[in-house]
């Protein structure tokens, strides 16, 4: 081989790594930059709103710390999921962050957005207590496999509630002998995402087991699941409210409350053995829905918010010890595992809610009711 052939031989590749190593050093020293920068105070804030499930993870001194490394300083605000979206001032804020994709979507056709993050997810469960526990299952109502309690027949449930049955009046139940009518405590439909991923579930059982896809088929459901709704007088705005009252008031005040799994694992992860009501059970529907928790940018800033939030490990791990399901295999169980908390690996029977505009339909005829 000629001298210059098996010079170029040699140099090519070299240089070619050299070349790569140069980017790479530029690359690194750019990014050095920009911390040094954010370090030198640099950092800017990042503000937004977002349904009260999710402010105390997004609170937390760990994930504020991370995200100040990436050069943001977040400042959340509670709101109703659902009226998020209607805010007049919500052009002040970098971001919103509604729980569930129906919210979501909704605050994306009323402001023109266009762009949103899916974060974590978690699914729709219902909190109770032993001696109610007892009175379902001894109707087949809930079962226990494994270390779950599950509601196996949420269409008797259903109808029980939808024929105004009281506790009391149940064959053999001499453990929860209240006046109460059997219904499931909720949030406001009109403001809360909880509560029409609840509606999002009835209208599925009501509909022979098929997600409502059209007005005749909401109009058939509607006069069997509306009144669950209004039977139950008084509702929080935001799925804060029903959760701290269970945990607070006790079985008196509601015997089934629907929430979030993730309000009652965040709770048995701060809260010691023995300062817990001993009677709590959470049961899982089957059905059930998930709620998907989407972030909406406003501006650039939101932006780089969403895309750490769905996309940093850390923070996704952080979000799984706020009882979070992300999409990274085995995590949420792992976790659990380590802090003694029982929870399914995997739910199999889970439905999508309807389409956003026959949802709307249905929660607007139902506050058309409300307020006759």
């Amino acid at each position: 081989m000629p001298l210059a052939d098996l010079i170029r031989k040699i140099l090519g590749p070299l240089l070619t790594l050299l070349l790569l190593a140069g980017v790479s050093l530029g690359i690194w020293y750019s990014f050095q930059g920009r911390l040094a920068e954010q370090r030198n105070g640099s950092i800017e804030t990042v503000r937004g709103l977002s349904g009260s499930e999710k402010i105390p993870f997004l609170k937390d001194p760990r994930l504020q710390q991370r995200l100040e490394s990436f050069g943001l300083r977040l400042e959340a605000h509670k709101a109703g999921s659902r009226e998020i979206a209607l805010r007049p001032d919500l052009n002040e804020y970098d971001f919103a962050y509604p729980a569930g994709t129906p919210a979501a979507t909704k605050l994306q056709k009323e402001q023109g957005k266009h762009q949103a993050y899916p974060t974590f997810f978690t699914p729709m469960v219902i909190a109770s207590w032993k001696p109610v526990v007892a009175v379902l299952e001894a109707q087949g109502i809930v079962q226990k496999r494994d270390d779950t309690w599950y509601i196996i027949d949420m269409l008797k449930l259903m109808h029980w509630m939808d024929a105004g049955k009281r506790w009391r009046d149940i064959p053999g139940n001499n453990q929860y002998p209240v006046g109460k009518s059997v219904l499931v405590s909720t949030t406001d439909i009109r403001t809360s995402n909880s509560a029409a991923m609840y509606l999002a579930l009835l209208s599925y059982l009501a509909n022979d087991r098929n997600v409502v896809q059209d007005d005749s088929q909401a109009n058939k459901v509607l006069p069997v699941i509306a009144p669950l709704f209004l039977k139950q007088g008084y509702q929080e705005s935001s799925s804060a409210g029903p959760f701290e009252d269970y945990v607070a008031m006790g079985m008196g005040k509601a015997p089934l409350v629907l929430m979030y799994e993730s309000q009652f694992i965040e709770y048995l992860a701060n809260t010691p053995a023995a300062q817990r009501n001993p009677d709590m059970v959470l049961l899982y529907p089957e059905p059930t829905v998930y709620t998907k928790h989407v972030l909406v940018p406003i501006s650039e800033r939101g932006r780089r918010l969403g895309e750490l939030l769905a996309e940093d490990s850390e923070l996704q791990r952080l979000a799984v010890e706020y009882g979070y399901r992300v999409v990274q295999p085995g995590l949420f169980e792992s976790i659990n595992r380590t802090r003694g908390i029982s929870a399914p690996a995997t739910l199999l029977d889970v439905v999508d809610p309807p389409a956003y505009e026959i949802l709307e339909r249905m929660i607007n005829t139902i506050e058309q009711m409300a307020s006759r």
